[in-house]
């Protein structure tokens, strides 16, 4: 992983592009999505561990941000996708 200070500003724009590529090489849009997203209830799971070190429960803030903004990215790529007009 990259150091804070390096975080690619453009990291959720591609994982967000892999994902839609794979969705435009057939695969099924909702395994896509539970495969970007992180539940609710499992970070609850994880926020109630009382063993995790406070910079890890940070980064666990960060990772489901995160993948929040990517199934947020993917999902608008999907609907751009809905409404283009297609060609016969």
């Amino acid at each position: 992983m990259m150091a804070r200070d390096e975080f690619d500003p453009l990291a959720p724009q591609r994982e967000a592009a892999f994902f839609y590529g794979l969705f435009l090489r057939g695969h099924d849009v909702e395994t896509l999505r539970q495969d970007i997203d992180v539940p609710r209830t499992t970070m609850d799971k994880w926020m109630r561990a009382r063993d995790f070190e406070a910079t890890f429960v940070e980064n666990l803030h960060r990772i489901y941000a995160y993948r929040k903004q990517v199934l947020a990215i993917f999902d608008g790529l999907i609907s751009n996708e809905a409404m283009r007009p297609r060609l016969q």
